[in-house]
């Protein structure tokens, strides 16, 4: 009986892995992209286990050192460790994105979500402000916030946050008008349920797929912004291991020494790929016509 048992649930475990197998080869995009995010993410969470090297420390005698093993990634202007500082400016670039895009969405969502139910003025007015916000090009109207508030990465993920707030209030505010004719919201509205538990219930539940795949697309906008930003000294300050402060760092010594720009410019592009292609196939696999 033992051995019947043991033999069940081998037999179990490899269907299991077959199923899984056979879900990844189905859906590439999300294996794809959810493998290169796990990997930036791993590597940012286990950057102390990764390397030894301080990604501030100083050292003005190993100045501009190409790759080694001592240095995989060779040495910046100050002799500070390139690949620890890579490593470790992936928690920056992660945090901008989980604050920039989770206020965006605390936001965004709510505002359109209101709009569509209310309509008539409330659905005009909000629908103006959101209209002003996207009149702006999404980069100039960061600029602009960072140079009233300051250059600061807080006030660089608040100008973020600010310029993604649009597109989140216009996608919720079309579910909405999707959603509130359907039966079971008239119903709803029929038994006199309230209007918040209609919106977070029956509203914002079935709003969540779009909402998450809109979020993964986002995340890789935020990361190219805050790097750009950082790139024209409005974001991350010295000594901080942000990637775009470390390419403007290395666009000085680029005829000297090419791996202080290439290597976090290689980090954004991988990072922007995995969160583009990983939203890609969510939207394909929460799609209810496929």
């Amino acid at each position: 009986m033992a051995v019947a048992h043991s033999n069940g649930e081998a037999i179990g475990r490899r269907s299991r892995s077959r199923s899984a197998l056979r879900w990844m080869l189905q859906h590439r995009s999300v294996t794809i992209g959810a493998v290169l995010i796990g990997i930036v993410v791993l590597l940012a969470a286990f950057a102390p286990l990764v390397t030894a090297a301080d990604p501030y420390a100083q050292d003005l005698m190993s100045t501009m050192l190409p790759p080694s093993w001592e240095h995989p990634f060779g040495t910046d202007d100050n002799g500070r460790d390139i690949f620890a500082r890579v490593l470790y400016g992936a928690r920056i670039s992660l945090l901008e994105v989980v604050l920039s895009v989770g206020l965006a969405v605390l936001v965004g969502v709510p505002l359109g979500i209101i709009s569509g139910m209310t309509g008539r003025y409330v659905d005009q007015a909000i629908m103006w402000c959101m209209d002003i916000l996207f009149a702006f090009p999404g980069i100039v109207l960061a600029i602009l916030i960072v140079s009233v508030l300051g250059t600061s990465l807080v006030n660089l993920l608040i100008a973020i946050a600010i310029f993604s707030v649009p597109v989140y209030a216009r996608l919720s505010r079309n579910i909405t008008l999707s959603l509130k004719n359907m039966e079971y919201v008239e119903a709803a509205i029929s038994l006199g349920i309230s209007q918040y538990r209609i919106m977070t219930r029956y509203i914002l539940r079935n709003a969540i797929g779009p909402i998450i795949v809109q979020s993964t697309l986002t995340a890789g906008t935020v990361v190219l912004s805050a790097a750009s930003l950082s790139f024209l000294g409005l974001g991350a300050q010295p000594p901080l291991p942000e990637w775009g402060a470390m390419m403007s760092d290395g666009r000085n010594y680029l005829g000297l020494n090419i791996y202080m720009s290439l290597f976090p410019g290689l980090a954004i592009m991988l990072t922007v790929l995995g969160f583009n292609i990983l939203g890609d196939g969510l939207r394909d696999l929460l799609d209810p016509r496929r």
